[in-house]
């Protein structure tokens, strides 16, 4: 019962928040949206990284409402609610989140060791920071600077997976083209391979009627035709070979 008034007060909220948005407002944001890095379904919802699902659909419904064709009238207004629509389904993907969420921790260990190479540099900053115990650099994680460097940060990293994505994309499509080039050379072969097979197959009757002609006509002697030479085989005594005769 307490959720169901909850939903209600939250709708009636929204409600009268779009009904002192102006135009303008609503122009602005889809500018917003459609400026934003592709890469980062965070920046699409303005959240933070460690929001949770729960957060990312409360902002989303928020966002999209503020955008959504019916409600706004700029001409790109059905892009940037798409590119809403796109963001909340990469943040409650649970296989995207984990790429996401591991590119930003990648992006904070770059940054900490950045300032730990800082900090050596500026010996006050690096008493300060051993006196509070890391006190010093959990304040630092929670300002501005900090969040706008790894916003950067994060947009590099992802920048450079996709970039890697592409490229080992472009290699399987090569070798894909490859492989599909070498199948059709191999059926192409087959198929000559097989035409031959059955041309000669088709000359089949011709050929055996040609030998046959030429077996009888082998054992024939013609008219004036000079026989080959016989070896005299009547006396063991005596092997030569008789002249030909010329007959006729």
């Amino acid at each position: 019962m307490g959720e169901t008034t909850s939903t209600a007060d939250e709708d009636l909220l929204l409600k009268n928040f779009f009904a002192e948005v102006s135009e303008v407002e609503r122009d602005n944001e889809v500018l917003r949206i459609l400026s934003c890095f592709k890469l980062n379904p965070f920046e699409h919802l303005k959240l933070p990284f460690n929001s949770s699902p729960e957060e990312v659909k409360k902002q989303y419904r928020k966002l999209s409402l503020l955008v959504h064709p019916d409600k706004c009238k700029h001409p790109q207004a059905k892009e940037a609610f798409g590119a809403l629509a796109k963001a909340q389904q990469l943040l409650l993907d649970q296989n995207e989140r984990e790429y996401l969420l591991s590119q930003v921790n990648s992006a904070k260990e770059e940054l900490r060791v950045k300032r730990k190479k800082q900090l050596k540099k500026d010996t006050a900053s690096k008493i300060k920071s051993l006196v509070e115990e890391g006190k010093y650099d959990q304040q630092y994680e929670k300002s501005e600077e900090f969040k706008q460097e790894l916003k950067m940060k994060v947009r590099e990293l992802l920048t450079e997976q996709e970039w890697r994505r592409r490229k080992m994309q472009m290699r399987i499509s090569e070798e894909e083209g490859r492989l599909k080039k070498d199948e059709e050379e191999t059926k192409e072969m087959w198929k000559r391979k097989r035409e031959h097979e059955e041309q000669w197959e088709g000359t089949r009757e011709q050929r055996v009627s040609s030998w046959r002609d030429f077996m009888k006509g082998g054992k024939k002697a013609k008219k004036g035709e000079i026989r080959p030479p016989k070896l005299k085989t009547e006396d063991p005594n005596k092997s030569y070979v008789q002249r030909p005769v010329k007959r006729g």
